[in-house]
């Protein structure tokens, strides 16, 4: 194993990289958080906040499968803006531009044509009151992946060549729009009538819009550090697709699948009634908020050991993997911490009945010794591997826990064995136990490391 890396420079590289990325998912985060809050307020049943929260599952898997094929260009965008060969990063983008929009107007098509079938699969049909609120939001909050597709691309390069400090901006506007339109037409201010569900996913789907549009404009018009125009979108090359299918697709699949088991998860929680429903949503958002700045360290880690593999300065990456991983499993011990000491303030931000809030505070409590395994496996899955283009090998560990260990187990407890609600919630977090030590024996040896650039000129 390599020694840790003393020089400060390389702390201060990752943190310039990652907390902007951070601030980013936090602004993110907190869109989706507007919408419930808000939205948990609408009627005391507590209807309006389990559609949402189910519909969004569904949402959920869209944007993590459009995340992910972005940010599968970035172990390609990395290595060679190590290299500084900005002709093929343009012809990489080009690739990924193209695949995320493509897919986000397949899936929106099929929302539309099908929608009470998306709805059917993440809730109970029985629960005639949440389809019917489900049924009016899904449909046209779908219609935000386009725009969400359009931002997740640009931003997926602008991390590749490190331009992240802008990202912070341009998601506080979207912040700012969501969380004030959702109030207009959530509940009818400024003369707009209050169109409840509706009125959140109108308000989702215009934040996205704007998101997308000021995107657009400082890539295109703003940004010096790798100029880009429209025109290099229609450059697609054959080598390119190729390139991305071998290192970067893996990514998008890991991403996609990861989201389906989740989805699969609420699918599973839907079953179990609305009080299930409502605690799962509330405890996802704090397990999420726990691991936000996990991932966003993640991906600033994926970018620098990406950089090295592209200089080919092996010795460097290991010593990356070794100060990084260190790094990680102390930052999960903080954040177990934080999480289970501010989960009653958080939970009691929503408008939970007294059972639904007691379900939410024992769930939490519980997961939130999961993120110790959480952190670390990010570190490694997310930011070493990721970066170093060990994409397959990642995709195969997460497929495995997700489909052979968590549904499983999570199946039976539910509906075989019968256990508590909050046990049943644990079990879905459960292959966070198997994927760090996966990755820990991983990173022994050296088979990880892939240098994906090609030498040869475009």
């Amino acid at each position: 194993m390599q020694g840790i890396i003393k020089d400060k420079s390389f702390y201060r590289s990752i943190l310039r990289l990652s907390l902007p990325t951070a601030f980013q998912s936090l602004i993110s985060l907190l869109v989706v958080m507007a919408d419930n809050i808000m939205v948990a307020r609408i009627d005391p049943n507590g209807f309006s906040l389990a559609a949402v929260a189910q519909s969004n599952s569904i949402t959920n898997f869209s944007n993590a499968l459009l995340s992910g094929l972005a940010g599968g260009s970035i172990v390609l965008i990395s290595q060679y803006w190590g290299r500084q060969d900005k002709a093929r990063i343009r012809e990489v983008y080009a690739v990924i531009a193209a695949a995320c929009i493509a897919v986000s107007l397949a899936v929106i098509i099929l929302i539309r044509l099908f929608p009470a079938f998306f709805i059917s699969l993440v809730i109970n049909p029985k629960e005639t009151e949440i389809t019917a609120l489900a049924l009016e939001y899904l449909p046209i909050v779908c219609l935000s992946f386009l725009p969400f597709a359009i931002t997740a691309a640009v931003i997926g390069m602008l991390k590749g060549v490190e331009v992240v400090r802008v990202t912070i901006y341009l998601t506080a506007t979207s912040l700012i729009s969501n969380v004030t339109l959702n109030y207009i037409l959530i509940f009818g201010k400024l003369g707009f009538p209050a169109m409840g569900v509706r009125g959140a996913a109108i308000a989702t789907l215009l934040a996205r819009i704007i998101e997308a549009s000021l995107v657009c404009f400082y890539f295109f018009r703003v940004q010096k550090v790798l100029p880009v125009t429209v025109r290099d979108l229609t450059r697609q090359r054959a080598w390119a697709w190729k390139d991305y299918a071998r290192y970067g697709l893996p990514v998008g699949i890991t991403d996609a699948q990861w989201a389906l088991v989740g989805m699969i998860k609420m699918v599973i929680i839907g079953q179990l009634g609305k009080m299930m429903i409502n605690a799962a949503a509330v405890t996802d958002m704090l397990m999420t908020l726990g691991y936000l700045f996990s991932s966003a360290l993640a991906s600033g880690a994926c970018v620098l050991v990406g950089k090295a593999v592209g200089k080919k300065d092996y010795p460097l990456v290991r010593q990356y993997a070794t100060t990084i991983q260190i790094m990680f499993f102390l930052l999960g011990l903080v954040m177990t911490a934080i999480v289970f000491s501010l989960r009653a303030p958080f939970i009691s931000l929503y408008a939970l009945d007294e059972a639904t809030h007691a379900l939410a505070l024992t769930m939490s409590g519980l997961a939130a010794f999961t993120l110790i395994g959480t952190t670390y496996h990010a570190a490694c899955f997310v930011g070493i591997n990721r970066g170093a283009g060990d994409n397959k090998f990642v995709m195969m560990v997460d497929m495995i826990c997700g489909w052979l260990i968590v549904l499983p187990l999570t199946a039976l407890a539910a509906f075989v064995f019968k256990f508590p609600l909050y046990i049943v919630y644990f079990f879905t977090k459960i292959d966070q136990t198997f994927k760090w030590l996966i990755a820990f024996i991983r990173l022994r040896g050296d088979k990880w490391i892939h240098n994906v650039t090609r030498e040869d000129s475009p």
